[in-house]
């Protein structure tokens, strides 16, 4: 197998004879994804012959990419980056979650037919549990990121979940506020008392998160700040504090800035690599209808 292939291997796929790979992540970028180590685990585990690869498939090439795959006969395919939400008009169906959130990060291909599914949610979900043993309706959350993609799938997770409260943080605060109105019936009962609102979509700037950071349980970064070096401070480490459980979907590099200074101030952290486990367990699972291996696959991936 290569470290990743590209449009044009799948455009001469059936030339090369037959591939093992019939299952894979769609990404750009897409040498760093830890899915196929994870996968390709899971598939040995079980006495699955087939095996799941990298694609490097840029934002012109999906549309080609995934019609590709409809006759090769491939299982499935993870998409990430950037390609979760511009997906979904390209799927013959789609799940509530994927249709609820905007975006598919799972495909199933179904003779010809390609099912698109969101497992963020859930796999979200199950990382919160695992990292910090509490429950997401028990959290007062603070979302980082949500304009979409990840960040509006963990949104619509835990409004599902009745979580305490959620804030919404994003650059464009439009798409915020949009967001908050869409999730508003899920949060018209009275849980918290006191001075703040169980639902609040926030500028991003310093004076508005400090305050709602005193009034906050959990930190979630869903944006792909953090990825680069180059890349500019989420929050100022003033505004980070002991009380606080701190989670960054990024999980390369394994500590991220803001995890540094998550754990400077004394608070908790994890990575994003409990999220992509539950996630792609959840992803194998719709691809193959039987439980994954999931002590497999986390061995895989630490």
């Amino acid at each position: 197998m290569k470290e990743f292939y590209t449009l044009a291997d799948l455009q001469s796929w059936g030339e090369k004879g037959k591939s093992p790979v019939r299952l894979g992540v769609f990404g750009d970028p897409v040498a760093h994804s830890l899915s196929p180590q994870m996968h390709n685990a899971a598939l040995e585990n079980l006495g699955v012959k087939e095996r799941y690869g990298r694609f490097q498939i840029g934002a012109d090439e999906l549309r080609t990419g995934l019609e590709l795959i409809r006759c090769l006969n491939f299982i499935g395919i993870n998409l990430t980056l950037p390609h979760k939400t511009t997906a979904l008009p390209l799927m013959d169906e789609v799940d509530d979650a994927a249709r609820k959130s905007g975006a598919i990060n799972t495909v199933l291909v179904e003779g010809e037919k390609l099912l698109g599914f969101n497992t963020d949610g859930p796999g979200f979900l199950h990382a919160i549990r695992s990292e910090f043993s509490v429950d997401l309706r028990d959290l007062r959350v603070l979302l980082l990121g949500a304009g979409g993609g990840a960040g509006r799938a963990i949104a619509m997770q835990c409004a599902r979940e009745n979580c305490e409260r959620l804030v919404l943080v994003n650059r464009t605060l439009e798409k915020a506020q949009d967001l908050a109105k869409e999730l508003a019936p899920y949060f018209s009962g009275s849980r918290v008392l006191g001075p703040v609102a169980r639902l609040q979509a926030i500028p991003w700037d310093e004076t508005s998160l400090r305050f709602q950071l005193a009034n906050t349980d959990l930190v979630v970064n869903a944006t792909s700040v953090g990825m680069k070096r180059s890349d500019p401070r989420l929050l100022a480490a003033s505004l980070l504090a002991p009380h606080l459980m701190v989670y960054d979907t990024i999980y390369t590099p394994m500590r991220t800035p803001l995890l540094a200074a998550a754990a400077d101030a004394g608070a908790l952290g994890a990575n994003g690599l409990s999220m992509l486990l539950h996630q792609g367990a959840l992803s194998f699972e719709i691809w193959f209808g039987r439980k994954a291996p999931l002590d497999v696959m986390r061995a895989a991936l630490l």
